[in-house]
């Protein structure tokens, strides 16, 4: 039988008031005291309060004590120590594992017939311990606040008794006003004082009334203090789902209660708060609807709608809370408490646009972060680039991912369907700058990989030729070109771009193309100058200056060239790559896109991008001053990645309509993403040489890997679709495959190929022959199954060319053939034309009017078709070589023994 207590209630209930929630006069016990939570929490409590704990339990550990700002408490091994030592309490706080809970409780009881109130924090004490501690509270007069909750705490009398309401530091957030706060979370508790403050609303009380199952200090019990507390002119409410706590309840004062967790009513179990299940009719919605039919209003408070009555607000977003309050305290008379304090605008400490141009809506101003907050912050701000955390990367990559359902690859974000549309400029720059460069950076790195085409009297040149000799695929004659391109061909360089990054890193820089930014206060050691200028072995070498003309033919804009010219000396090739890499790499690294390993490092792969383009090139068509012809000052000034791509494979320079598709053709080929088998030799490399010391990983040895895991079956195998086509159109007598005028009718050819098919199958199915010859070019196992099929891939870059008013025979063919092949009943439903097809497509445009003047043989279109994808392919190698690299661990993507196989 429960203790007499306020009179109308049903079982006993203690607090008259909220102002006897919290007082000065409350001497608190806490139990295990020393545990991990309470360490931390009852120091602050304690001070805060005026030293109102006068000790605590620990089993084991009697005579220490936790140290406060306001004087050491006391330990002991149990409650009647404490007792018999001459302490006095009236509270006690439990901050007991759950199942120590129930007799903890039971020993407050027992010991101490003084005890008025109990808060519990722990959380999931089980529902029967629950129970009997509800038991033992009401039998013998005692209030209990919790489970599962930060405690109470009183903003007028500057008292807190339990957990952390307020935080470290309450005094900045319970501020004295006029709000009582009644809230299922104790975070939020704090939270909504502190958000009240931005709209000028002190607190009174704040309980934190926990939603374990059992909630033994409910919705109810703070209604009938709310109405008793003179200071306590309005309440809020934090509402979740589960139990029946805030039905039918008059709160008597103005209220606003804010209902969550909608999301929660299609759990199955309990998620945080073990109470917050919803059953039947106590759901968030349940919630909302109580309290709108309390509050007399229709619909919810929001900033738009500002739905409430004089009662009260429902609103179910807590920033809401402070104009939802105001708008009720306004319909009663009521003002707030003091000046508004802070706003709840979004007040960022750090900010990073990533360079690009944001609406003010979104470009906020940063604000200096608190102590000790802001040292970190400007610590970090002098930190270059990105640092990257190191994972095992076998099989993952950070740099690529392919979608399953469109078969579509993105490389750092961007598909390699929009990239085909990028020049290639931009491509190439992608994997180490890690967006999409600007017409600056693109004309820097024309001219760095133009520099390094022409091999003439280098060992470079000799290798490939030896490896063409040999009858070598243009994989390996390209993998014998880097392979020599080691670390020692490298050095100055690599070292020249560390210099620059370490000189202009702290000064203030943050656009690369800005020529007027004051270098005066960089300053450079005469040994670190001498790294920069042309040494008298380098007196011949023409392409320092035809690089720094080229520049200004260009209108390049380069900070570092411009400083590294003042110095008066001839400056050497290794000096302008590093000042060029850099000026491509420094947005990105400021912007902590890349990281400085990447930026270092940029010379190397654009050394390796110029010579493996050279390499696919006959020897003898390098000559001194000239490339098949075309001038230094030519290729230098004016010519793009798109030129040189087309000058290897077909020794001339492409027309506008034909560098277009050639761009197209290697933004398609750039990945396939890190499972592809040329990827999987690129990551292998860097795996092998150890990426967790890079400065031992040996870049060219990574492209060599991409290069050796292509071969006639991946890369290759482009030149299927061409021979398909070549079967087809080799005595039609084209001439223009870009004319759609052409004469042929493409229907009649296509049909007649269909029936051809047909019959085929017929043949192989009488002879027991399962699957007839495969078609280039057509049909996908992704996309398959409809009436009609599509390549999203093939769909996009045909609406690209039609966009554009180019017209291509052989995808045109292609198209009229998967019809033709449903309409004969070759296929049971109409073929997709895959993506294969209009590389094949694109390709032998290019090179037709050569195949049929006689300048190429079938082997020259297989070479050239072998080589196209070997320059896409290069773009998504390096891609992953430089993730590898910031990533990876040492040996990562090897398989495990037990994961290996035998067959016999």
């Amino acid at each position: 039988m429960h203790q007499k207590g306020i009179e109308g209630f049903p079982y006993y209930l203690g607090v008259g008031s909220l102002a006897e929630v919290a007082t000065r006069d409350d001497r608190v016990v806490v139990l295990n005291i020393l545990g991990g939570e309470s360490r931390q929490v009852t120091p602050t409590s304690h001070a805060f309060s005026g030293g109102n704990v006068v000790f605590g339990t620990s089993p084991g550990r009697r005579g220490q004590v936790l140290p406060t700002a306001v004087g050491d408490i006391p330990v002991y091994n149990n409650v009647r120590e404490g007792l018999n030592d001459g302490h006095h309490f009236t509270t006690g706080v439990v901050y007991l594992p759950p199942s120590g809970v129930r007799d903890g409780v039971a020993e407050l009881v027992r010991v101490n017939p003084d005890l008025k109130k109990i808060v519990i924090i722990t959380e999931k004490i089980a529902v029967h311990d629950a129970r009997e501690i509800r038991a033992l509270g009401q039998a013998n007069g005692i209030d209990i606040f919790g489970a599962n909750c930060l405690g109470v705490a009183d903003s007028w009398n500057r008292v807190r008794i339990g957990g952390a309401l307020g935080g470290d530091h309450p005094e900045e957030s319970l501020h004295k006003g006029s709000v009582a706060i009644f809230s299922n979370s104790g975070g939020f508790t704090t939270t909504i004082a502190q958000y009240l403050a931005t709209a000028g609303w002190g607190t009174t009380t704040l309980v934190s009334s926990g939603k374990d199952v059992y909630i033994h200090y409910a919705a109810r019990d703070f209604a009938h203090a709310l109405r008793n507390d003179e200071r306590s002119k309005a309440a809020v409410l934090y509402a979740e789902p589960g139990g029946y706590y805030e039905h039918g309840v008059d709160f008597g004062k103005p209220t606003v209660a804010c209902v969550v967790g909608r999301w929660k009513s299609k759990l199955t179990r309990a998620v945080g708060h073990a109470g917050a299940m919803a059953g039947s009719g106590d759901k968030a919605e349940d919630k909302e609807d109580w309290f709108m039919e309390n509050f007399g209003v229709k619909g919810i408070f929001t900033p738009d709608n500002p739905v409430c009555s004089a009662k009260g607000a429902v609103v179910v977003n807590i920033s809401h809370i402070p104009a939802a309050l105001t708008a009720v305290m306004e319909l009663n008379g009521l003002q707030p408490d003091f000046e508004p304090r802070g706003s709840l605008s979004l007040k960022p400490w750090v900010a990073n646009d990533q360079g690009l141009s944001l609406p003010p809506q979104l470009a906020l101003p940063v604000v200096k972060a608190l102590e000790p907050y802001d040292r970190q912050i400007e610590s970090l701000g002098q930190q270059v680039g990105a640092v990257i955390p190191r994972q095992t990367m076998k099989d993952v990559s950070g740099a690529s991912v392919m979608d399953p359902k469109t078969q579509v690859t993105s490389v750092h974000g961007h598909s390699v369907l929009d990239l085909a549309k990028e020049p290639l400029e931009a491509s190439f720059a992608l994997p180490l700058v890690h967006e999409i460069a600007d017409a600056n950076q693109r004309a820097m790195l024309d001219i760095a990989v133009a520099a390094e085409v022409n091999l003439v009297g280098d060992a470079v040149l000799a290798a490939a030729d030896a490896a063409r000799a040999a009858g070598n695929s243009p994989n390996s004659v390209m993998a014998t070109a880097a392979s020599i391109v080691g670390p020692k061909r490298v050095e100055r360089a690599l070292q020249a771009a560390k210099k620059l990054i370490d000189l202009f890193a702290q000064s203030g820089l943050t656009d690369a193309a800005d020529e007027t930014f004051d270098c005066s206060g960089i300053t450079l050691s005469e040994a670190d100058r001498a790294l920069f200028l042309a040494t008298p072995e380098e007196a011949d070498d023409p392409r320092p200056e035809a690089m720094l003309a080229a520049v200004r033919a260009r209108g390049g804009r380069s900070l570092f060239l411009k400083y590294l010219e003042s110095f008066g000396g001839r400056l050497s090739r290794d000096a302008i790559l590093a000042a060029i890499s850099t000026t491509i790499a420094w947005g990105p690294l400021m912007r902590k896109r890349i990281s400085r390993l990447t930026a270092e490092t940029l010379p190397w792969y654009l050394r390796l991008y110029g010579v493996m383009f050279g390499a696919s090139i006959p020897g003898e068509r390098h000559q001194h001053g000239s490339l098949w012809g075309i001038p230094r000052d030519e290729r230098f000034g004016q010519w793009t990645m798109a030129d040189l791509a087309f000058l290897a494979m077909t020794g001339k320079k492409p027309s506008e309509a034909e560098a277009r598709p050639l761009q197209m053709l290697i933004g398609l080929l750039i990945s396939n993403g890190p499972g592809a088998i040329s990827a999987q030799g690129a990551k292998g490399a860097v795996s092998a040489d150890g990426p967790q010391t890079p400065e031992r990983v040996q870049i060219n040895k990574a492209m060599a890997g991409f290069l050796t895991h292509t071969g006639y079956s991946h890369g290759g195998n482009g030149f299927e679709g061409m021979a398909f086509l070549l079967e087809v159109f080799r005595e039609s007598g084209l001439t223009d495959p870009s004319d759609a005028n052409h004469g042929l009718d493409l229907k009649a050819m296509a049909t007649r190929f269909a029936e051809q098919y047909k019959a085929e199958k017929a043949e192989a199915k009488e002879l027991g022959i399962t699957a007839p010859r495969a078609l280039p070019g057509v049909h996908h196992p992704v996309f398959k199954g409809k009436p009609v099929n599509y390549d999203p891939r093939e769909r996009f870059i045909a609406e690209v060319l039609e966009q554009r008013g180019d017209y291509n025979v052989f995808h045109a063919y292609y198209r009229e053939l998967v019809q033709a092949l449903y309409d004969v009943g070759a296929t049971r439903y109409v073929f997709c034309v895959n993506v294969d097809a209009i590389i094949a497509a694109l390709l032998l445009t290019l090179l037709w009017k050569d195949y049929k003047a006689g300048a190429l043989t079938e082997r020259d279109l297989e070479t050239a078709a072998f080589t196209v994808f070997l320059y896409g392919r290069m773009i998504g190698a390096a891609a992953e070589i430089d993730d590898h690299l910031n990533r990876g661990r040492n040996m990562d993507t090897r398989t495990q023994a037990s994961l290996c196989g035998h067959v016999v």
